[in-house]
């Protein structure tokens, strides 16, 4: 990857439905040679998806909360893995260094769908112990971090 990529992936990341052309302007490229770089990049794995961005709120999911995830000493971790990928309010799961397992992003319509959720990892009995923060505003959130060379 040059300079070039990182910058349509860039582009490509602030508005997917960009035109070649346009993204060619921005880089000095014809838009047969953006096509041809997106193509590439999308069959190296750097780009996964082509996606939108949408409003959770007003998809009535006013709840974003992070939920800290000690696992029980017997949970079947490959299960929990399952259970995380294929839960539909869990926007992303990581496992994580330190005193917890797992770092949980959540996003639901309302304070009372956390306990139901906490409940049925208790039931699969997942958890050891767990830490919900609720998120009250978002500076800033956003599916790509641009890294450049220096």
């Amino acid at each position: 990857m040059d300079d070039v990529d990182r910058k349509i992936v860039e582009i490509l990341a602030d508005d997917a439905r960009r035109s070649l052309t346009d993204i060619g302007a921005a880089v000095e490229l014809s838009p047969s040679a953006v096509n041809e770089r997106i193509r590439r990049l999308v069959a190296n794995g750097v780009i996964r998806n082509f996606t939108v961005e949408v409003d959770h709120r007003a998809l009535g999911l006013d709840v974003l909360a992070f939920v800290w995830v000690g696992l029980a000493p017997d949970a079947d971790e490959e299960a929990f893995r399952s259970f995380m990928a294929g839960h539909p309010a869990v926007a992303e799961c990581h496992h994580v260094t330190g005193a917890w397992s797992y770092c949980v992003k959540v996003r639901m319509p309302s304070l009372g769908d956390l306990e139901p959720f906490l409940a049925e990892m208790k039931q699969r009995r997942f958890l050891a112990r767990s830490e919900t923060v609720i998120a009250l505003s978002t500076v800033r959130e956003s599916l790509v971090t641009t890294v450049l060379r220096a």
